[in-house]
């Protein structure tokens, strides 16, 4: 029976192709949705996770979780100065670092911080140093650049008119290992440094006092030489647009956003909540995506019936010859059955294969352009999917065969 199975396969395989090939992109199409969206959100979790809590100025939850944690461009309002002071005095506070943007080397963000915090999310170098003078760098893992290479940075992305602070020039002193975060894609420099690049008070660059915000391009001046001074002073520390926070607690990190979201100045969230309510989103999104797949599979599934009791019918001849040679009803539903159920089982497969295959390329150059991993990672639950799938197929694959079962021997060679 099997060799006749494949031998018949053989002599159609044109059509049996096409077949295959159509249940395989109507599952791909199911598979990729269900995995790219999985992956967004585990990676999207990983990469929130070294990020406990996260102060601001008033505005978008989201915002200001999106420009932290991943980097996303935006012009997040500052805050008072003083809070960072208050914030480093607080018993209830492991660490505070500011952080600011806005500057870029190429498409490449530069982030404004601290010693502390570069410590804290990447205990190891890959290669280097840390920073200690003004015009000094770090770049994450993912970063194109070599360890004394000199930068020009500009004030926004060059792929959207970004201008250049052509007196201004880091160099690239550290490469840092790997963190899953976006941050794998910044350059990270002294935050004393950013404030002077745009003429805010404290930055030690030309010295006067602009206000928070201000972008002097004509005076502001980094000493690359300047030594690093990371301390603050209460109402003269200029205002960053955020301050990345570890709580000494979990008790401590509850009233710290309690007592920062109550203030007039401040804002508070949590990166892993606000991606929470993200992932609202993102599921409705997924629940459209999935409905459109299983339309496609019905769909390529009534195809597929319809193409196949034609089929049948152009064959009654050879399965009405097959009976006057005594083959049993019984074999010939089996014989039709299984031919169906292999083809469809290839369909399956090939689907499960392309729709993570597909997964893989999109999580990648999603990596490469934001600079978190997106893990592609099939789930217990995918093993119910695809028996359920098979058995599906099994259901479809009776119909065609249960017409050659029924098929007159006498009538079919008359006719």
């Amino acid at each position: 029976m099997g060799r006749f199975i494949w031998a018949d396969l053989r002599r159609i395989w044109p059509g049996a192709l096409v077949m295959v090939v159509l249940v395989a992109l109507a599952v791909a199409l199911g598979t990729g949705v269900t995995l790219q969206e999985r992956a967004l959100r585990l990676g999207s979790a990983r990469a929130a996770s070294a990020f406990d809590l996260v102060i601001g100025a008033p505005g978008s939850e989201t915002q200001l979780a999106l420009s932290t944690v991943f980097l996303q461009a935006a012009a997040l309002p500052l805050m008072p100065g003083e809070v960072l002071a208050e914030l480093e005095a607080d018993p209830r506070v492991a660490w505070a670092a500011p952080v600011g943007f806005g500057d870029y080397y190429g498409d490449i963000p530069l982030v404004g911080t601290t010693t502390r915090l570069v410590e804290e999310m990447v205990p190891a170098f890959a290669g280097g140093r840390m920073f200690v003078n003004h015009g000094e760098a770090v770049v994450g893992a993912r970063v194109p650049l070599q360890i004394g290479a000199r930068i020009t940075p500009s004030h926004g992305a060059v792929s959207h008119g970004g201008a250049a602070h052509e007196d201004v020039e880091y160099h690239v002193v550290g490469r840092l290992q790997p963190t899953g975060t976006a941050w794998d894609r910044a350059i990270l420099v002294p935050i004393r440094a950013v404030w002077a690049v745009h003429g805010m008070a404290g930055g030690h660059g030309h010295g006067h006092d602009a206000q928070p915000g201000h972008d002097d391009h004509d005076h502001a001046h980094v000493e690359p030489s300047a030594p690093l001074d990371e301390s603050w002073h209460g109402a003269g520390t200029p205002g960053p647009p955020a301050v990345l926070v570890k709580p000494a607690s979990i008790a401590d990190a509850y009233k710290l956003r309690q007592e920062y979201r109550a203030r007039p100045d401040t804002l508070a969230v949590f990166p892993a909540e606000v991606l929470t309510g993200l992932y609202g989103l993102m599921g409705d999104a997924r629940q459209v995506l999935a409905a459109v797949a299983i339309g496609a599979q019905a769909l390529v599934a009534v195809a597929l019936v319809m193409v196949t009791v034609i089929h049948v019918g152009q064959r009654r001849r050879q399965v009405a010859a097959l009976r006057a040679f005594g083959a049993p009803r019984g074999a010939i539903f089996v014989l039709v059955w299984s031919q169906m159920l292999v083809l469809l089982a290839a369909g399956i497969v090939l689907g499960h294969a392309a729709g993570w295959l597909a997964a893989v390329q999109l999580s990648r150059l999603v990596a490469a352009r934001q600079g978190f991993e997106l893990p592609v990672e099939w789930a217990a639950g995918d093993a119910g999917a695809f028996a359920l799938l098979l058995g599906v197929g099994a259901v479809l694959a009776a119909l065609p065969a249960f017409i050659a079962y029924r098929q007159p021997a006498v009538a079919s060679l008359r006719g």
